[in-house]
């Protein structure tokens, strides 16, 4: 089965996605929007206007289907002729840009199949999509005792540690957030950030870290917080894509409405000084699984025609 896949950047969890789907038999071709992010996190309209001679070159060569990933790619897959899988991530219709969700909801209408990874996203969409939760590596991340953690990074080991997950110049990701709220804790924790490390390392760094703070002002994911939980870590979140479903039966772990409970949910965390017991209660779909359901998806979609 030959698959062109759509794609704005590559995270982690896509390339981890598409290597599991090769496993099935699945020959994937990847194009992702040339450009950097500009302006804030943006891409310019002549960026996606370069994309779209080479998603109609591959749809022409020899694909059987074309999955798009983020709902800003649908009309790029339903403009070839092939059929059209869209994947939504959830930014796309939950995080407050009218023509974005506008955009998602005319792609997923005439998408052979739309896919979206959690139930709140199905209940907005106001066409059929099928739940198909991001899968994630749990052999990869899973609970490492503390100590070894930062024995083998190098970190003091009596430091109290926040970790912020992501890159602090992207303003959706809301730096100055997590910033004021360590600083109001009054206690003598050291904010950490990631952006650049390998992403074989992050499962060192999240069981090396005390509690996982996210403050972004919308998400397609996170991913992270379903990392984190499998790595027993903490989690101190805003009320952002799956957090609230993910961490709803999590001890130790709080979605948030503002910097004040924040700030009192992180020093909860500290208080305590344990581990969450995420692993234990909440049960993530592994890569295998959702490759799977993906797989028996572009099966049912080509029986179509």
């Amino acid at each position: 089965m030959r698959v062109l896949y759509l794609v704005n950047d590559r995270p982690s969890f896509f390339d981890q996605q598409v290597e599991a789907l090769a496993d099935h038999g699945v020959e994937p071709t990847v194009l992702s929007v040339p450009g950097s992010r500009r302006h804030h996190g943006k891409r310019s309209p002549s960026d996606y206007l370069r994309f779209y001679p080479s998603v109609l070159r591959g749809a022409l060569g020899e694909v059987d289907l074309v999955h798009a990933h983020y709902g800003l790619l649908g009309p790029f897959g339903l403009a070839q002729p092939r059929p059209v899988v869209l994947s939504l991530w959830g930014s796309e219709l939950v995080g407050g840009i009218d023509r974005l969700r506008r955009i998602s909801e005319f792609s997923a209408r005439f998408a052979s199949a739309t896919v979206v990874p959690t139930r709140e996203m199905r209940e907005r969409l106001p066409t059929r999509a099928e739940l198909i939760p991001f899968g994630i590596d749990t052999e990869l991340f899973r609970p490492i005792p503390k100590r070894e953690a930062r024995e083998r990074l190098g970190w003091d080991p009596a430091a109290r540690i926040v970790l912020f997950p992501y890159d602090t110049e992207r303003a959706v990701k809301n730096y100055p957030l997590a910033r004021r709220a360590v600083d109001r804790l009054g206690l003598d924790v050291e904010l950490r950030t990631v952006s650049g490390r390998p992403y074989e390392e992050m499962p060192l760094v999240m069981n090396a870290s005390d509690a996982l703070l996210v403050t972004s002002r919308y998400e397609s994911g996170p991913m992270v917080v379903k990392e984190a939980v499998a790595c027993d870590l903490p989690v101190v979140s805003t009320d952002v894509g799956f957090a609230r479903e993910v961490l709803r039966d999590v001890s130790r772990s709080y979605v948030c409405e503002d910097e004040d409970e924040i700030v009192a949910r992180l020093a909860e965390v500290f208080v305590a000084g344990e581990r969450s017991d995420g692993r234990e209660v909440y049960d993530p779909a592994s890569l295998e699984e959702t490759s799977e359901a993906l797989f028996s998806l572009y099966e049912r979609v080509l029986s179509r025609g």
